[in-house]
């Protein structure tokens, strides 16, 4: 039998979203210790069980094995930071992350959309990973929407929605549309900006998007949502998606921008010019964030890759 792959199997378990969980425990000594986790599962109502899947190159692992009980969180959206903590972080991961005890002394984590409370039912060694069954004992559970994991990079299922909800001024819809080492931009009297659409029916956001893209002579795919915002002194509403592609049939106003040359290229308006600088700087880790805001200030969700 031919042997696998590791890292292309990887890549091919990333491809299944799934939420993020931050499981935790005490050690033998009564010390907390925890870390993220995605391989997370509902197992049965009756009894109440869930799983989790802990690996061997965890420096907790045999806390995890041998504990009696131990608590699942679901972190919820713009708990990334948290998910990096208990990934990557080598310190007191708990000193910096809100926490309470629940009535076994094990963590639950401030602001997570759900906590298990579980007492261990049985954990199964399984390769390189155990697989740890819990009884729930006890959960709390809130209305925050989760945050979500897929491909290595998180995603906020809320924050997509909200291009797709009505505005408040005219929609506008663009794409930042990459081509290897550059993007493609248009040349307007005011300056450069992605290409870009005023839609008639919101409704119809990305058909007409793709209409969009074909008539300026471009071969592109459309990817996630990168920034959203008002321009409320304008009445102007404007999504931006990242693209991937071509331009067969170059038009007088489409111009091609090295990336690298982004953070000094004249841009149409100051949102747009620092939604491109953004892009360049994130376009070096491959780690595209999703801003949500307005044309001077908002949010920006981000989505590193996790260690």
């Amino acid at each position: 039998m031919t042997a696998l792959d590791p890292r292309a199997l990887r890549n091919a378990f990333g491809s299944f979203m799934t939420g993020v969980t931050v499981v935790t425990t005490l050690r033998s000594d009564g010390t907390p210790v925890g870390f993220t986790a995605n391989s997370f599962s509902s197992v049965s109502l009756d009894p109440p069980l869930l799983l989790v899947c802990p690996g061997k190159y965890l420096s907790s692992y045999d806390s995890f094995v041998q504990c009696s009980h131990f608590a699942v969180n679901v972190l919820s959206e713009g708990q990334e930071d948290v998910s990096n903590i208990f990934s990557s972080y080598k310190g007191d991961r708990f000193a910096r992350v809100p926490h309470d005890l629940d009535r076994n002394g094990v963590p639950l984590i401030g602001g997570a959309t759900v906590q298990f409370s579980c007492r261990t039912h049985q954990s199964i060694p399984a390769g390189d990973h155990c697989i740890l069954i819990g009884q729930i004992e006890d959960f709390v559970h809130t209305e925050a929407m989760g945050l979500g994991y897929v491909g290595g990079q998180y995603f906020s299922l809320g924050l997509e929605r909200a291009a797709f909800e009505p505005a408040s001024g005219q929609p506008n819809c663009g794409a930042i549309i990459e081509d290897g080492d550059r993007v493609w931009l248009e040349s307007t009297p005011q300056g450069l900006r992605p290409p870009q659409i005023a839609l008639g029916d919101r409704s119809q956001l990305l058909l007409q998007m793709r209409e969009m893209l074909v008539n300026k002579g471009f071969a592109a795919e459309l990817g996630q949502a990168y920034s959203i915002f008002e321009d409320t002194k304008r009445r102007q509403h404007y999504t931006y998606f990242l693209a991937t592609g071509h331009c067969l049939r170059p038009q007088e106003n489409i111009v091609p921008v090295p990336i690298a040359d982004l953070p000094d290229a004249p841009f149409a308006t100051p949102a747009i010019a620092r939604m491109m600088t953004r892009f360049a700087l994130e376009a070096r880790t491959r780690s595209f964030a999703l801003y949500l805001g307005d044309t001077e200030q908002g949010v920006v969700h981000d989505t590193p890759e996790r260690t």
